[in-house]
């Protein structure tokens, strides 16, 4: 009597299921095995970031009042901060400022957008400015990096917040014209001493200095005078004016009347009512 051979493999195709737990142990290892190494990549990145925001808070304070100073000695380079954790909390002040700015002054605030509006504001000057100024140093043979002119730029906003944060609690025009000139013009000539030290040629310095000081006390002028006007703008254009409701003129039906009349009076009242309200208007 002849005995019909097993199928080659036939325990993996469904004959053992010990085999079809085993598949799924590897592909469930495989999924954790990818699983870990993306995270493992993630922190790595991470990790490349942490010498730019390793400082000490003593560190911060130092350049917050060394931003306030103008320098003398520009024959020789003078040092910028390597790092991005006191700029990034400077513009996360701003955007605080600001802010409070809209809910201390008479602008009507709605939901949403307002706090997208400031962030886009503040980041987009500091991270287009720095840009901008590092594309003109490298025209300019200036010796910067681009982190080094992030961290200058940031630095640099020091003193907007505290002319902004002064200036938005006491709404006087010429203090702020005095703060602006004052404690703007400091952290401008801070700047425009650094670059200077760094630039070679006086036609070089004054483009690459002059562009940065006219972009700097510009925007605190704008954020002062301007950045309200312009939100509101914004949020009138997205959401739409503000309309008011449709006011409803109550009218009282009789509740007995005879059948004949019926008609007539309710036609009656629909027309006072729609008089009522087109005399409203």
């Amino acid at each position: 009597m002849a005995t019909t051979a097993a199928p080659a493999g036939g325990a993996r195709n469904g004959a053992g299921p010990e085999w079809g737990g085993f598949e799924e142990n590897i592909q469930m290892w495989q999924a954790g095995k990818r699983q870990a190494s993306r995270a493992f990549s993630l922190y790595a990145n991470i990790d490349i970031l942490r010498p730019y925001f390793d400082v000490e808070p003593a560190q911060v304070r130092s350049r917050l009042l060394e931003s306030m100073i103008p320098i003398k000695m520009v024959n020789f380079p003078q040092k910028i901060a390597g790092e991005l954790y006191g700029p990034l909390m400077l513009v996360f002040t701003l955007v605080a400022i600001l802010l409070h700015g809209m809910k201390t002054s008479d602008t009507i605030i709605r939901e949403g957008t307002l706090m997208g509006t400031a962030i886009g504001t503040c980041f987009g000057y500091w991270l287009g400015v720095s840009s901008f100024i590092y594309f003109l140093a490298y025209l300019c043979n200036a010796q910067i990096t681009m982190l080094q002119m992030l961290a200058l730029l940031g630095y640099g906003l020091f003193g907007h917040c505290i002319v902004l944060f002064i200036t938005y609690n006491i709404h006087l025009h010429a203090l702020f014209y005095l703060f602006w000139l004052l404690v703007g013009g400091l952290s401008t000539l801070r700047m425009v001493a650094v670059l200077v030290s760094r630039t070679v040629g006086p036609t070089q310095r004054l483009l690459l200095c002059g562009t940065l000081a006219a972009l700097h006390m510009l925007f605190l002028l704008y954020l002062h005078f301007a950045y309200h006007k312009v939100v509101e703008g914004i949020l009138d254009t997205l959401e739409g004016p503000n309309i008011p409701p449709i006011q409803r003129v109550p009218r009282d039906i009789p509740a007995m009347l005879p059948a004949a009349r019926l008609p007539t009076t309710v036609l009656n009242a629909t027309a006072k009512a729609v008089a009522v309200t087109l005399q409203s208007h």
